[in-house]
């Protein structure tokens, strides 16, 4: 596999000269600087790939060409924005840029409630804690009918929490699970926003009566438009697992297991319409076995995301080792040695050593996905030799 890193951009603290010594092959990135919706001019794309391309590497795939909110929901804009979109999608495919990464999460990306819980190693990590999360729903967002989509135990617990919690904790919640995480990827908040939790709850209104089953007709409706232009300029778009892959905030999730991966591949059955494999996100749900995954979808796979994570004992889930977890990405990197020319990049990594004082997007640390790097090197190595 190709190794890749996450670049956010000629603003991104990260050098592209620091990521070649350290054995990056190819650059995972984005005009971030262009709303969703809006076209992505040949010019300004050329521009981005021209830095890459000075810096010695080269630019291996989108992450991400912004699926529009309009466009999950059916707006009456949606058209419009697909057509945007497939433009896009053209002027890509003509400057040689092939893998397209993209994901069908509706309202938010994806969401954790701790951006830097401390391990007993004394880095820090990403978590997800389901009564935080709950209380946040109820008693934050306020949102209606919220108490019915947890376990009595959870619900009681999120009770109890709101008698103890502090307006810091709070206001914390707020900025890691809808400013923190989504404004550094195109999302629909942004810090600085006055009133992000306002703003989120007319977003999630825009679902309102939108189920599971129409929202994969929406995303079946938006690939009958794209897959085309795809085929003709010789493009992979390959969807992103739901993080976490399960239901959220009253939202329905589309590409969670098994049964909605293949759906997703089945509505539109061509090979242009691909997977990004996230060991990371689908380790997160109990009822995925990671590899077995991996040995099912390869075949429709054009990018790998490889981390992992832990499921804990209380449902709370938090990312683990690149060389632990039920990701198990040695046995992941076997199923995929085959397919030598597929981009793979280390996502996410602990917050360690002196990157803990420095400004860095959650989860995108330097000296941390470093690390990462020379775990799956090495097992890469390991693999190849077998």
């Amino acid at each position: 596999m190709e190794k890749t890193w996450r670049w956010f951009g000629p603003d991104d603290p990260i050098q592209l000269s620091d990521l070649r010594q350290i054995g990056v092959e190819g650059i995972v990135t984005a005009l971030h600087h262009i709303p969703n919706g809006e076209i992505w001019s040949l010019e300004e794309i050329n521009n981005r790939k021209q830095y890459i391309e000075n810096a010695g590497l080269r630019w291996s795939v989108v992450e991400s060409l912004p699926v529009p909110e309009s466009v999950r929901y059916a707006g009456a804009d949606r058209d419009r924005l697909i057509e945007n979109y497939k433009i896009s999608l053209a002027n890509l495919g003509q400057l040689g840029i092939r893998t397209i990464c993209y994901n069908f999460m509706p309202v938010i990306d994806w969401i954790r409630t701790d951006l830097a819980k401390k391990q007993d190693d004394g880095t820090y990590t990403l978590y997800f804690d389901k009564v935080r999360f709950a209380y946040f729903d109820m008693f934050i967002l306020n949102r209606k009918g919220a108490e019915n989509d947890y376990s009595l135990e959870i619900v009681e617990k999120a009770h109890q929490l709101n008698k103890t919690i502090t307006k810091k904790e709070q206001d914390d919640l707020i900025d890691s699970i809808i400013v923190k995480t989504q404004g550094f990827i195109n999302g629909n908040i942004h810090e600085g926003d006055r009133h992000p939790v306002a703003i989120f709850n007319r977003l999630l209104e825009k679902y309102k009566g939108i189920d599971k089953k129409q929202l994969r007709e929406n995303l079946k409706y938006f690939l009958e438009q794209v897959i085309p232009v795809a085929e003709k300029y010789d493009l992979n778009l390959c969807i992103h697992p739901d993080d976490p892959p399960f239901p959220v905030l009253g939202l329905p999730r589309i590409v969670t297991n098994e049964e909605d991966i293949r759906w997703i591949l089945q509505s539109v059955d061509n090979p242009r319409n691909g997977l990004t494999f996230c060991a990371g996100s689908l380790s997160a749900g109990i009822q995925n076995d990671v590899v077995d995954l991996a040995k099912k979808f390869a075949s429709r796979t054009h990018f790998v995301h490889l981390r992992s994570a832990n499921v804990l004992p209380n449902g709370d889930f938090v990312e683990a080792s690149h060389l632990g977890g039920r990701g198990h990405l040695l046995q992941v990197i076997k199923i995929f040695k085959d397919y030598p020319h597929l981009p793979m990049r280390v996502d996410h990594g602990p917050l360690m050593l002196t990157d803990v004082d420095k400004n860095y997007n959650p989860g995108y640390s330097f000296l941390g996905r470093m690390k990462a790097l020379a775990e799956v090197s090495g097992m890469m190595a390991a693999v190849a030799e077998l």
